[in-house]
């Protein structure tokens, strides 16, 4: 009897399943989908920036409900910016007690919830407390998300982080183009965001357990090598305060192209309210498409002469939009601007959370790192208003184009994320 002949029968029966047309099940399909970790990944920056832009569309109706003033919303502002510094100051020992994973399920389903609360409160100090957690929950996931991307980079050996923050640009779209459509058809705040609170909620109780199990939150720690505490003085090491200036820079560069790009062209160019708008979109769609593209890029030309090329690029797009009296063309000039500042924060994202066996953990270097970044979205729109002030907007953001060749040039990064 040969060896074909003792096989059994039943092992026949795979083979035969597909021949008859059957499909693989349901735990196949997403093992191959969420294998490697990238996708699970790229969806946590999704529903967290779907979250957090939801909240911000639709601040204006907020505002309006609660009878704020600008100056309360200003406050209100602060609060959620310094909660969010607070907590990012905690993960890193948060993150080495129990891990990166539990930290985000946990974020994913409370983020949620807090946004719904945020429209169903009818006080304005309830609306603030709830703004405040709400803050709180999302330092500590963009924290986290982005040291969960970078033990994804680590394990891969080849860069996720630039389409992370990819998904991350389009959930701003989507958000704005959902909101617009209900307000427009009358659709209350408080049913918007409990209605898309739900939705989110769904989407994070269906991602948590897809988000690959066993990730290492020390660089080089083995998942199941003893956890370290590490101390509150650990992460603040050269490399990372160097990279933080960086991204604070970086930062300040993307809040003036959303918030001042617009008005710089209608007070100092003479565009129209329509043209000046477009430069909004010109910079952030060439945004994203940078970033969709950045990770390929990253993988052929090398992490450091693509985030050198990439910074003279944006300064030279910046440089173009000031100095052209033509509004078209400084438009033209926004959009070179954010295609060229697109894989910046991502790689400098990169480059902070790579760091040694005796580093501490990825989400203490990470938390670092956007303590700089989040003092940056804090920071630039108040600074650039007063030097504007004093030295009128042309110079005040002439003024960046030295801070982005600095950057672009004096930065430095890692070769590749390190196995």
């Amino acid at each position: 009897m040969t060896a074909e002949d003792q096989t059994p029968a039943h092992t026949t029966t795979p083979a035969a399943g597909p021949a008859r047309g059957s499909t693989p099940s349901t735990r196949s399909r997403i093992a191959g989908i969420t294998g490697d970790g990238r996708w699970p990944a790229t969806a946590v920056f999704f529903l967290n920036g779907l979250t957090l832009s939801t909240y911000m569309v639709r601040l204006v109706s907020l505002k309006s409900k609660h009878h704020l003033s600008d100056g309360h919303i200003g406050l209100i502002g602060v609060l959620f910016a310094v909660a969010a510094l607070a907590c990012m100051q905690g993960v890193g020992p948060v993150t080495a007690r129990v891990g990166i994973r539990p930290v985000l399920r946990v974020s994913l389903i409370v983020m949620p919830v807090l946004l719904a609360l945020s429209g169903v409160v009818d006080h304005p100090i309830a609306f603030a407390v709830a703004v405040t957690a709400l803050g709180a929950v999302n330092g500590t996931t963009d924290a986290v998300m982005n040291a969960h991307a970078i033990t994804i980079e680590r394990g891969l050996s080849r860069p996720v982080l630039n389409g992370c923050h990819a998904a991350w640009s389009v959930s701003v779209v989507v958000a704005s183009l959902t909101a617009a459509i209900l307000a427009h058809t009358g659709v209350t705040v408080r049913t918007h965001l409990v209605a898309a609170a739900a939705v989110l909620l769904a989407a994070g109780l269906v991602l948590g357990p897809l988000l690959k199990p066993g990730t290492p939150d020390s660089a080089g720690a083995h998942p199941l090598a003893p956890r370290r505490r590490p101390s509150w003085r650990e992460g603040w090491s050269r490399t990372v305060m160097g990279l933080g200036l960086a991204g604070m820079v970086l930062m300040i560069c993307e809040g003036v192209a959303l918030a001042w790009s617009a008005i710089f062209l209608h007070d100092s160019r003479g565009a129209s309210l329509g043209l000046a708008a477009t430069a909004v979109t010109a910079y952030t769609g060439a945004q994203t498409v940078g970033r969709l593209i950045g990770d390929r890029l990253t993988l052929r030309f090398g992490a450091p002469a693509l985030f050198r090329t990439s910074g003279l690029i944006a300064a030279f797009g910046l440089t173009m939009a000031l100095l052209t009296p033509d509004p078209l063309a400084a438009v033209a000039g926004f959009a070179v601007t954010g295609l060229g500042t697109s894989v910046l924060l991502p790689l400098a994202f990169s480059a902070a959370g790579q760091g040694s066996p005796a580093d501490p953990s990825t989400a203490t270097l990470i938390s670092r790192f956007t303590t700089f970044t989040y003092a940056g979205v804090l920071l630039g729109p108040a600074v650039i208003g007063w030097s504007a002030e004093v030295f009128s907007l042309f110079w005040t953001l002439s003024a960046l184009i030295p801070m982005l060749f600095a950057v672009a040039l004096l930065s430095r990064l890692p070769g590749r994320p390190q196995p």
